[in-house]
């Protein structure tokens, strides 16, 4: 097989799990060259992917059938003459473009009314019984070649490269904001999928509090998206405005985000597409979890430490505290944090 196109989730840390796949194709296929055809917003995930040949940029926005473009995108590609197209996200409308191009192998899960469109499926796991997502993705890579008999609970960890631009960039925004001192903690305090993955403002500022008068050359900067940008003013709010906390949420680009986590001292973060992107670092990192399931979506680092209390509420999976008391979070205090730091090497 010489020329495999990925079909990239939409999620930044489903992107980082998605590594294992890659690079267990190019130790099936070694000859092969990998295309990614990925949206902005996690492009820069398979940039820092050796295993990838070329990321194809497209902004095909969630829930939107956007038919012109994927016919466009469609007939581009079928230029490109690939052999096989993995799809990694469950829609329908995901796994329009292989069809529509003409790409003869077309491997994924089974979803959403797509009969026709995956020639080479698997089942997907019930929602009770999910493996990890890291493992989830390598499975697939076995749809068509069995004499691997790849056992998918012994995977590697993923694995991203900082690129020297993007270090350069990090760099000069360093030099910028008058940073020197080599000890930097990354706090990333945001979570899309809403307040049960958010440990409270209050803690993160008492932790930051904490970590610089214990080192007095320490900095914490706060990193996210520009959604995040009010959490971390609410931060340092809370931590009096201290000048060695740095709101930087919404003021970097993913390639600088994956260039400072990559040169932090440890890395403070709620279950988000950034934890991932610090374990695929191999970044001393402790990871904070509420409502979701460490066993599904842990940070796969011998590097991390995860901080979840098992409560019999939770993982509850949903949006908003069903109970109204989000203790699973609450209950979590900075010192208990703090020592998970200290424990890190």
């Amino acid at each position: 097989m010489n020329r495999i196109l990925i079909i990239a989730p939409n999620w930044i840390g489903d992107a980082v799990m998605s590594q294992l796949l890659l690079a267990n194709l190019k130790v099936i296929y070694p000859q092969s060259q990998i295309d990614v055809l990925a949206s902005p917003w996690v492009a820069p995930i398979y940039r820092a992917c050796t295993e990838v040949r070329q990321v194809i940029e497209a902004r095909l926005e969630h829930k939107q059938l956007q038919w012109g473009l994927r016919k466009q995108l469609a007939k581009q590609l079928e230029l490109n003459q690939y052999d096989a197209c993995f799809v990694l996200p469950n829609s329908l409308k995901s796994a329009l473009i292989p069809w529509l191009a003409n790409i003869p192998l077309r491997i994924g899960y089974r979803g959403e009314m797509r009969f026709g469109l995956i020639n080479f499926s698997l089942a997907n796991p019930s929602k009770t019984n999910r493996p990890p997502m890291a493992n989830h993705y390598l499975a697939l890579s076995n749809v068509l070649d069995h004499s691997q008999n790849l056992d998918i609970n012994q995977s590697a960890d993923p694995k991203l490269n900082i690129s020297l631009a993007s270090q350069k960039a990090i760099d000069a925004k360093l030099v910028a904001a008058a940073i020197k001192e080599k000890i930097i903690y990354v706090f990333c305090p945001g979570a899309e999928y809403g307040v049960t993955k958010r440990w409270p403002a209050d803690h993160f500022a008492n932790l930051a509090q904490e970590l610089i008068a214990n080192k007095s050359d320490a900095h914490v900067i706060l990193l996210g998206s520009k959604g995040d940008r009010e959490l971390g003013e609410d931060i340092r709010a809370k931590a009096n405005n201290d000048q060695k906390i740095h709101n930087w949420c919404g003021n970097t680009s993913l390639d600088e985000a994956i260039a400072l986590i990559g040169m932090s001292k440890a890395l403070i973060s709620n279950d988000s597409g950034l934890m991932h992107i610090g374990a695929a670092l191999k970044v001393p990192q402790v990871a904070i979890f509420g409502s979701s399931d460490p066993h599904h979506t842990p940070p796969l680092s011998d590097k991390a430490k995860v901080i979840w209390l098992n409560l019999p509420c939770s993982p509850c999976h949903k949006r908003e505290c069903p109970l109204g008391h989000l203790k699973c979070l609450k209950d979590i205090s900075p010192e208990n944090v703090f020592e998970a730091i200290q424990n890190l090497h």
